[in-house]
């Protein structure tokens, strides 16, 4: 990390006595911020002037966490979620971008409709955002000519459920789409799981009727037929591809062998497929019932195992809210997903903490800083500006307390559906204050957020 000296005008924001996790190692300095930009970083104790100033003292700096799967449910679906309530819970978890799927009502599929909702989202986010686009057997076109300022990613459903409607399981449409997506430079991010495995099971087995047999009608063998195809079109094409909530072992050596052996696929996980077991699906029903399904004590073993060697590219919330009332329907019409931006950074850090005790704090944080903000800003276009705390770059920050222990109860819920999977879980390690291009956007001490003028960002074309 270089360490410039101060420049002699104020600046509008200082934070100093932290620990700076930078992408050169983390050590104390001052970071100092100008027009919504890192514009210095500076020795400890460096005299400076300032608008605003924030004593980090004993804390971490992290740069703010960048969650690239969110279902923040606008439009169509926000009787669960909205963006001013899931742009509070990303704030309140230190996250500061979100890139959100294309699964609403309608879908996002088009240029037209990414339009209409960034319109419908103006003045309601506390986060800057990107989006997914969407496509379908019928909006193939779309992708010919899809503006990158638009999106620079396209969402592949393989599997279907209760809001994903649109799945592509023709062979032919799905090498449609990854000669375009190939031929336009667009990354493909998939639910990799195949549709044909669980509609043989759900004939052969009938409905799950209780939650002890759901991962029995939605196994492991689904997502690997599925990402073996996957990595068939990826070698026929060249298509740069990004699985989505990988919940297995098996997926786990697949990717990283296709990646070691130089095919441009990476792979995401989530706090969920990290934290819970199918025993606990069968304890909690409902509220961990998610599509992939969450899987044994060996496969949540293999995750974290991937997270520590950097074979995992990125962690996901897949903030995914739906009301108690739809989650407490029977098992076979119970639709799957949870919510968890607010849960990101302490889940994830908890469960280092637990695993690796013995490792260095700031070699934890280092994990997190690079799994939740440099690599997604790398696969998405945005790494000119997000992701890492360093001159130049947006001031997105997260102030965390890695000792403050909490529990996530319905008085700390941001998100619209008011429940957490994780109620009852103590977790270790708070955000302080969340700051979105040098704007604190939450403090905790307070309880209050900042103003909704996250912005629809242009990634850098590649």
């Amino acid at each position: 990390m270089e360490l410039t000296t101060a420049h002699p005008q104020p600046y509008d924001l200082v934070v100093e006595g932290g620990r700076l996790v930078t992408p050169d190692g983390v050590r104390a300095a001052t970071l100092a911020v100008r027009a919504g930009r890192i514009a210095a970083l500076l020795p400890p104790h460096t005299p400076t002037r300032a608008a605003t100033r924030i004593q980090a003292a004993g804390r971490h700096v992290l740069p703010g966490l960048i969650d690239s799967h969110v279902h923040f449910r606008t439009p169509g679906l926000t009787h669960k979620e909205d963006w001013a309530h899931g742009s509070r819970a990303a704030a309140a978890g230190g996250v500061t971008t979100v890139i959100d799927m294309p699964n609403t009502r309608p879908p996002l599929h088009s240029t037209q409709a990414a339009h209409a909702k960034a319109d419908l989202i103006k003045g309601t986010s506390l986060v800057d955002y990107r989006f997914h686009m969407g496509v379908a057997p019928h909006t193939l076109g779309e992708l010919a000519d899809l503006d990158p300022r638009v999106a620079t990613s396209v969402k592949v459903f393989m599997a279907g459920h209760h809001t994903a409607p649109d799945v592509i399981h023709d062979p032919a449409t799905l090498d449609r789409v990854f000669a375009t997506a190939a031929d336009r430079d667009l990354r493909v991010v998939l639910h990799a799981e195949d549709n044909t495995v669980f509609r043989l099971l759900d004939d052969y087995l009938g409905t799950p009727r209780t939650y002890r047999d759901y991962e029995t009608h939605r196994p492991r063998s689904g997502a690997l037929i599925a990402v073996a195809r996957v990595l068939d079109l990826v070698r026929a094409h060249g298509t740069r591809a990004h699985i989505l909530h990988v919940s297995s072992a098996e997926e786990c050596d697949l990717l990283a062998a296709a990646h070691h052996a130089g095919l441009p696929v990476t792979f995401e996980t989530t706090p969920h497929h990290l934290s819970f077991t199918h025993h606990d699906t069968r304890r909690t029903g409902a509220r961990t019932r998610i599509s992939p399904a969450i899987r044994t004590q060996a496969d949540q073993d293999r995750l974290w195992h991937a997270l520590t060697t950097g074979e995992l590219a990125t962690i996901g919330s897949d903030h995914a809210p739906h009301t108690i009332e739809e989650k407490t329907r029977p098992p076979a019409d119970a639709p799957p997903g949870l919510p968890g931006v607010q849960e990101l950074l302490p889940v994830v850090l908890t469960g280092l903490r637990r695993r690796l005790p013995d490792h260095p704090l700031d070699d934890l944080l280092t994990l997190i800083a690079t799994a939740c903000a440099a690599r997604p800003a790398e696969l998405f276009g945005l790494a000119a500006r997000k992701g890492r705390i360093a001159p130049g770059h947006d001031a997105d920050l997260v102030v965390l307390d890695t000792d403050a222990t909490w529990c996530p109860t319905p008085d700390t819920i941001r998100s619209k559906c008011g429940w957490s999977a994780y109620e009852g879980w103590t977790l270790t390690g708070r955000p302080e204050i969340t700051v979105r291009r040098g704007e604190i956007i939450f403090d905790h001490a307070s309880g209050r957020f900042g103003s909704a003028t996250g912005e629809w960002l242009d990634p850098a074309i590649p």
